[in-house]
Protein backbone atom coordinates (compact mmCIF):
# COMPACT_ATOMS: atom_id res chain seq x y z
CA UNK A 1 0.00 0.00 0.00
CA UNK A 2 1.30 3.63 -0.53
CA UNK A 3 2.26 6.15 2.00
CA UNK A 4 -0.04 8.50 3.06
CA UNK A 5 1.94 11.68 1.29
CA UNK A 6 1.64 8.83 -1.96
CA UNK A 7 -1.94 8.14 -1.51
CA UNK A 8 -2.78 11.56 -1.15
CA UNK A 9 -1.00 12.46 -4.56
CA UNK A 10 -2.85 9.76 -6.31
CA UNK A 11 -6.17 10.91 -4.90
CA UNK A 12 -5.45 14.63 -6.35
CA UNK A 13 -4.83 13.20 -9.78
CA UNK A 14 -7.85 11.26 -9.59
CA UNK A 15 -10.09 13.82 -8.76
CA UNK A 16 -8.73 15.61 -12.10
CA UNK A 17 -9.88 12.63 -14.44
CA UNK A 18 -12.98 12.05 -13.18
CA UNK A 19 -13.57 15.74 -13.36
CA UNK A 20 -13.02 15.31 -16.93
CA UNK A 21 -14.63 11.94 -16.95
CA UNK A 22 -17.57 12.78 -18.99
CA UNK A 23 -18.20 14.16 -22.43
CA UNK A 24 -19.75 17.19 -22.06
CA UNK A 25 -16.88 18.18 -19.48
CA UNK A 26 -14.44 17.50 -22.68
CA UNK A 27 -16.20 19.32 -24.96
CA UNK A 28 -16.64 22.67 -22.36
CA UNK A 29 -12.67 21.88 -21.77
CA UNK A 30 -12.03 22.09 -25.79
CA UNK A 31 -14.39 25.04 -26.41
CA UNK A 32 -12.08 26.89 -24.00
CA UNK A 33 -9.15 26.11 -25.42
CA UNK A 34 -10.22 28.57 -27.94
CA UNK A 35 -10.07 31.35 -25.04
CA UNK A 36 -12.13 32.56 -22.05
CA UNK A 37 -16.25 32.35 -22.62
CA UNK A 38 -19.27 33.17 -20.56
CA UNK A 39 -21.55 30.66 -19.57
CA UNK A 40 -24.07 31.84 -21.99
CA UNK A 41 -21.62 30.89 -24.77
CA UNK A 42 -20.77 27.70 -23.20
CA UNK A 43 -24.45 26.54 -23.32
CA UNK A 44 -25.58 27.86 -26.81
CA UNK A 45 -22.37 25.85 -28.07
CA UNK A 46 -22.97 22.25 -26.22
CA UNK A 47 -26.82 22.48 -26.34
CA UNK A 48 -27.95 21.87 -23.30
CA UNK A 49 -29.84 24.06 -20.34
CA UNK A 50 -27.93 26.42 -18.07
CA UNK A 51 -28.03 24.70 -14.96
CA UNK A 52 -26.61 21.37 -16.35
CA UNK A 53 -23.69 23.25 -18.10
CA UNK A 54 -23.26 25.21 -14.61
CA UNK A 55 -22.79 21.96 -12.86
CA UNK A 56 -20.42 20.92 -15.18
CA UNK A 57 -18.29 24.00 -14.97
CA UNK A 58 -18.42 23.89 -11.23
CA UNK A 59 -16.66 20.40 -10.87
CA UNK A 60 -14.22 21.56 -13.16
CA UNK A 61 -13.24 24.49 -11.63
CA UNK A 62 -13.66 22.71 -8.05
CA UNK A 63 -11.11 20.69 -9.43
CA UNK A 64 -8.53 23.21 -10.48
CA UNK A 65 -9.07 22.91 -14.26
CA UNK A 66 -10.66 25.79 -15.20
CA UNK A 67 -11.15 29.31 -13.75
CA UNK A 68 -14.06 31.89 -13.08
CA UNK A 69 -14.86 35.79 -12.96
CA UNK A 70 -17.88 37.44 -12.45
CA UNK A 71 -18.30 40.53 -14.21
CA UNK A 72 -21.34 41.98 -13.36
CA UNK A 73 -24.23 39.36 -13.93
CA UNK A 74 -21.86 36.91 -15.76
CA UNK A 75 -19.55 34.06 -15.22
CA UNK A 76 -16.50 33.76 -17.70
CA UNK A 77 -14.50 30.91 -17.61
CA UNK A 78 -11.18 30.02 -18.97
CA UNK A 79 -8.93 27.06 -18.65
CA UNK A 80 -6.61 27.66 -15.26
CA UNK A 81 -3.57 25.28 -16.92
CA UNK A 82 -4.24 25.16 -20.89
CA UNK A 83 -1.39 22.45 -20.53
CA UNK A 84 -4.74 20.19 -19.59
CA UNK A 85 -5.08 19.71 -23.43
CA UNK A 86 -2.16 17.51 -23.45
CA UNK A 87 -4.68 14.78 -22.20
CA UNK A 88 -6.52 15.25 -25.46
CA UNK A 89 -3.52 14.47 -27.52
CA UNK A 90 -2.46 11.84 -25.60
CA UNK A 91 -5.95 10.03 -25.42
CA UNK A 92 -5.95 10.52 -29.22
CA UNK A 93 -2.82 8.78 -29.59
CA UNK A 94 -4.40 5.93 -27.41
CA UNK A 95 -7.23 5.64 -29.96
CA UNK A 96 -5.30 6.20 -33.01
CA UNK A 97 -3.04 3.03 -31.79
CA UNK A 98 -6.11 1.08 -31.05
CA UNK A 99 -8.04 1.90 -34.75
CA UNK A 100 -10.52 3.58 -33.07
CA UNK A 101 -10.02 7.26 -34.40
CA UNK A 102 -12.42 9.85 -32.59
CA UNK A 103 -13.65 13.09 -34.56
CA UNK A 104 -13.30 16.39 -32.61
CA UNK A 105 -16.18 17.97 -30.26
CA UNK A 106 -19.17 18.20 -32.11
CA UNK A 107 -21.34 21.07 -30.54
CA UNK A 108 -24.74 22.42 -31.49
CA UNK A 109 -24.84 25.18 -34.23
Amino acid sequence: MPSTKLSKRYASRVRILKALAHPTRLCLVEELAAGERCVCELTDRIGDDISTVSKHLALLREAGVLASERRGQQIFYRLRVPCVLDIFGCVEDVLTREGEGVSSCKVAS
